[in-house]
């Protein structure tokens, strides 16, 4: 079974087009798309090498963002566009 994290995101728009996303608690997690849609998809390939990252450096990762689908439900905000 795949890991579940809840991690807060914050997607900024680019002057040049486009959108960047960071995180204010990993602050190495930084992807960027062309469209909304585009940079939310990146963030599951960004967390996964954040998490990478952490066991390579024998870091702990941040306890408080992994979560048990199994223990309870999981409340989230998602991000939804209308074409």
């Amino acid at each position: 079974m795949s890991e579940v994290f809840k991690v807060p995101l914050i997607l900024e728009a680019q002057p040049e087009g486009g959108y960047t996303v960071t995180s204010p608690v990993l602050p190495e997690l930084l992807t960027e798309g062309d469209t909304l849609e585009e940079a939310v998809e990146h963030v599951r390939d960004a967390l996964a090498a954040v998490v990478e990252l952490y066991e390579d450096l024998g870091r702990p990762f941040p306890p408080n963002l992994s979560l048990d689908p199994k223990d309870a439900a999981i409340r989230f905000e998602g991000l939804v566009t209308r074409l």
